[in-house]
């Protein structure tokens, strides 16, 4: 009984953690879209000037 918790809990983290991951890696890609974004319309306000 108690291997089999122990099991679940590992499993249950592992999965957590992968998850957690993918998080991340989304959250970066949209702070580096953000990023480009800005970048370009500071490029459109210089060329303006």
């Amino acid at each position: 009984m108690n291997k089999l918790l122990i099991v679940i809990v590992v499993l249950l983290m592992t999965s957590a953690g992968l998850s957690g991951c993918n998080t991340i890696e989304g959250a970066g890609r949209d702070i580096q879209q953000g990023g480009k974004a800005v970048s370009e319309t500071a490029k459109e306000v210089k060329r303006d000037l």
